[in-house]
């Protein structure tokens, strides 16, 4: 099982935003991710996605070398990705230090960056991204801050970086919650764009039909397994993807259990270019 949404993040870098805006609704303190618990977690994952936050906006920063770290201390097989805000005038350099850390893909946050993807000034941070190989995983739709802006978040707006940058390689996270239809749309179009399936199964009617929706759009081979970590483990996620499956509703053909195994039986990397 490779799971692609995993975080490593400290209290410290939220700076006041978990406190402020995501503690009232999560309803409990950030819990700093270490390398024994996240190892820890990961039992039964082959490789793990892991990465940070960074919108500058809104003084949330993990840095490269954390993520670095992090990654070399771990027991379990990880890809460390950066976590960059295309607002920040070095973030070119930023890219160029992550890459010579061995990041291997950059998670990006517009929601709370408050950047709109569609930009065409954030051209050069895209083909810099391509030529280097890098995966970008957008964290795409909601958000309980009070600070995000929402406006910038819906999935469709990575399809007009796909159709300017074709080559880049795109995760859209959560399936674009609450605009998973809107996702489906965007990876049937776009052959580098994919989604993970992180925290679809805590809503279980927009799981379900979400995943439903991927079935009948033709597009479940590119959905991809991720746990949200530590929001989440990998366990939890995989019983509740499981759940899904005993949904019924008549006259609508409910989530097959292949759908699900094969999101945890699938290896990914070597399709989003990860070796």
């Amino acid at each position: 099982m490779i799971d692609v949404h995993t975080h490593c993040l400290l209290a410290e870098h939220w700076g006041c935003e978990w406190e402020a805006n995501w503690r009232p609704v999560y309803g409990r303190p950030w819990d700093d991710v270490t390398v024994a618990d996240y190892d820890a977690a990961m039992k039964g994952v082959t490789a793990a996605f892991v990465f940070g936050i960074r919108a500058t906006a809104a003084g949330v920063a993990t840095s490269n070398d954390f993520v670095a770290r992090f990654c070399a201390d771990t027991r379990t097989e990880t890809v460390g990705f950066m976590a960059l805000d295309p607002t920040d005038p070095d973030v070119l350099e930023q890219m160029a230090d992550g890459v010579a850390k061995g990041l291997r893909g950059i998670k990006l946050y517009p929601v709370l960056a408050h950047f709109d993807p569609r930009d065409t000034a954030h051209d050069p941070f895209y083909t810099a991204a391509a030529q280097a190989g890098l995966v970008l995983l957008w964290h795409m739709g909601a958000t309980p801050s009070v600070h995000g802006d929402l406006g910038v978040t819906n999935p469709l707006v990575v399809d007009e970086v796909a159709r300017r940058h074709p080559a880049l390689c795109q995760i859209i996270a959560h399936l674009g919650h609450p605009w998973q239809r809107e996702t489906m749309i965007v990876l049937r179009k776009n052959r580098r764009v994919f989604s993970d399936v992180s925290a679809t199964w805590a809503r279980p009617l927009d799981g379900f039909l979400s995943l439903v929706r991927a079935q009948e759009w033709g597009v479940v081979d590119k959905l991809l397994f991720g746990s949200d970590f530590p929001l989440w483990t990998p366990d939890e996620a995989v019983r509740g993807l499981r759940r899904l499956t005993e949904i019924r509703i008549p006259g609508l053909e409910g989530v097959r259990a292949d759908t699900i195994e094969r999101l945890l039986d699938e290896d990914p990397r070597s399709l989003l270019g990860i070796a």
